[in-house]
């Protein structure tokens, strides 16, 4: 299974995470039986019947799925790489791998933690990217994010950068599992779940990242407060 992409073009990284996703989706389990005909209205249809119509190519399905999960698909990614303007390029890139999958689906009931499953595995390629871009930077320093775009005052907005230069020293598994936890909210058994490893793996992780952020963060002034408010959260 490919690791990195070597390619700053975009437009390899796509078929990438579609094979990685078809490798768990597609070749383990075999697609359902889906109803040809979708409902004529999909915006208030379950997520099962959604992704039923997704399965037969239905055009309206695309466009209901596309504002039912980009907002989910979006967060993740920004508080996963920081605000920066190439993530509309990513939540694009998780949108035409789900569209070109969907019909691989073994549960369509289960399409938000399919969709969150490839919005991980094009989460861990974009960090990889990013990291190799910067090894091959001649200054050698990791890129921070593009703040410009983001309404914050100064010291917010230099934080923003701070924490997001710390995320960059941390492996891509952990960051993950610390981005989805303590950022997005999700519980350990779901970023378990969606990283696809154990309950006690992702226990590990957290403690790894959380403990390397606070080393790191505490010498930081502007960090303070956030330090103080990670520790507290340790044991959740």
């Amino acid at each position: 299974m490919p690791t990195v992409v070597l390619a700053q073009d975009r437009r390899r990284v796509l078929p990438l995470v579609c094979w990685s996703v078809a490798s768990s989706h597609q070749l383990l389990n075999p697609p359902a039986a889906v109803n040809a005909t979708p409902p004529a209205d999909l915006t208030r249809a379950s997520d099962e019947l959604l992704a039923q119509a997704l399965m037969v190519r239905s055009p309206e399905a695309s466009r209901v799925a596309w504002a039912r999960f980009a907002p989910l698909v979006r967060r993740i990614l920004v508080r996963s790489l920081g605000p920066e303007r190439d993530v509309e390029d990513a939540v694009q890139d998780v949108f035409l791998c789900v569209f070109d999958k969907a019909p691989t689906l073994r549960n369509p009931a289960a399409l938000r933690a399919f969709i969150v499953s490839v919005t991980l595995r094009t989460l861990r390629y974009e960090i990889r990217r990013r990291k190799l871009r910067s090894w091959l930077r001649l200054d050698g320093h990791a890129e921070t994010p593009d703040l410009r775009s983001v309404q914050l005052d100064t010291d917010s907005r230099e934080a923003l950068v701070r924490f997001y230069e710390i995320l960059n020293r941390i492996n891509v598994r952990d960051r993950t599992a610390f981005a989805l936890h303590f950022i997005e909210g999700m519980d350990v058994p779901e970023v378990a779940q969606a990283l696809d490893v154990s309950v006690p793996t992702i226990r590990r992780c957290l403690t790894r990242s959380r403990e390397r952020i606070v080393l790191l963060a505490e010498r930081d002034p502007l960090l303070v407060s956030y330090v103080a408010e990670l520790e507290q959260r340790g044991g959740r």
